[in-house]
């Protein structure tokens, strides 16, 4: 059974719409409503269709098909620039230091700063794999042709790039950490917050949210818990952007607390890693497996496949359609 990378089409909307009510909320960038999805799709036709290779802010939605049956059963988004239009907010931790010399102590708190620091980078995010495809190394294709995606178009992203991680979520679709923090402030649950989010954007969160720094202290247990750890669904996608070098260091979303990951965007493993080969043969081969990528913009596709030297083996070849003569962008595994 083959599975390919290629650029959404508005006739996704179902397939996406139907992954989206599987996601258990709080994933933001997928969210159950098609009115906010078809916006999605029509940002990302109008991405794709752009031909002036330069930074702007871009939506790039992938989907990984069935390549025998035709079903989408997979996708990803790529922000080619955040926090222009509208702000990107993220909590800061930080630590503020204070010394009393009659008591001779030093006094340490942790503290969250509502910040924008993150404006200007590109961002990895919205991925999600249908739950009946969760083996076979799907998940590891849609994360990583992102990247190949980036190399294709460099010029089309900024030198830095995030990865925002869905945070702690209880048994009833809560937050911890919002319902600590955020909620006290707004008059509405994580649930009701998120899906507003979702379709209308994060203005409201510049108008209302409080500016002043928040003493991690004085939150309860559950939202000091819940600050950079991400949901349990989302520990694959941690330890995956890791090995492509992206780090935690010390932002988190607003909403749940998650880790907001970044790295340098030439430092990315799978960019970094990349090598560009001409096809000169379509012959079955006994090399490592490798994301293979080639095309551009619309035409841009993604698969496993094996390559040795010029060689490409015959199910990835017809996967991407190519063939001797046409150039790829291999990753190794």
């Amino acid at each position: 059974m083959a599975f390919r990378i290629r650029a959404a089409r508005t006739s996704d909307l179902a397939a996406l719409y139907e992954m989206a009510k599987l996601t258990g909320g709080g994933f933001t960038n997928l969210p159950p409503d098609k009115p906010a999805l078809i916006a999605k799709l029509e940002r990302s036709a109008a991405a794709f269709g752009r031909i002036d290779d330069t930074l702007g802010e871009d939506l790039f939605v992938l989907v990984l098909e069935n390549t025998e049956t035709g079903q989408v059963r997979g996708t990803c988004q790529i922000f080619s620039l955040v926090g222009m239009s509208a702000p990107f907010y993220s909590y800061r931790i930080g630590t503020l230091t204070q010394h009393s010399k009659e008591l001779a102590r030093t006094f340490r708190a942790d503290m969250l700063t509502l910040s924008t620091d993150l404006e200007g980078t590109s961002e990895v995010g919205g991925l999600f794999l249908h739950p009946h495809e969760r083996a076979g190394g799907l998940g590891m294709l849609i994360a990583r042709s992102r990247y190949l995606f980036i190399k294709q178009h460099r010029a089309r992203f900024a030198d830095t790039t995030i990865a925002e991680l869905r945070g702690l979520i209880d048994e009833s679709g809560g937050s911890p950490f919002w319902d600590g923090v955020a909620g006290r402030f707004f008059g509405m649950s994580f649930q009701e917050a998120d899906e507003f989010n979702a379709i209308n954007g994060h203005q409201f969160i510049a108008d209302l949210m409080p500016k002043h720094p928040v003493y991690v202290a004085m939150l309860s247990e559950a939202a000091r818990a819940a600050i950079g750890l991400p949901h349990p669904s989302g520990r694959a996608a941690m330890r995956m952007l890791e090995g492509e070098g992206f780090t935690a260091d010390g932002y988190v979303d607003i909403f749940d607390g998650g880790p907001t990951m970044r790295v340098r965007t030439d430092r990315i493993r799978s960019i970094a890693d990349a090598r560009a080969v001409t096809i000169a043969s379509v012959t079955p081969n006994e090399a490592p497996r490798a994301i293979v990528a080639c095309g551009q913009l619309q035409d841009f596709v993604a698969t496993w496949g094996c390559v040795d030297g010029g060689t490409i083996d015959p199910e990835a070849a017809k996967t991407l359609g190519i063939g001797a003569g046409d150039e790829i962008l291999v990753a190794p595994q």
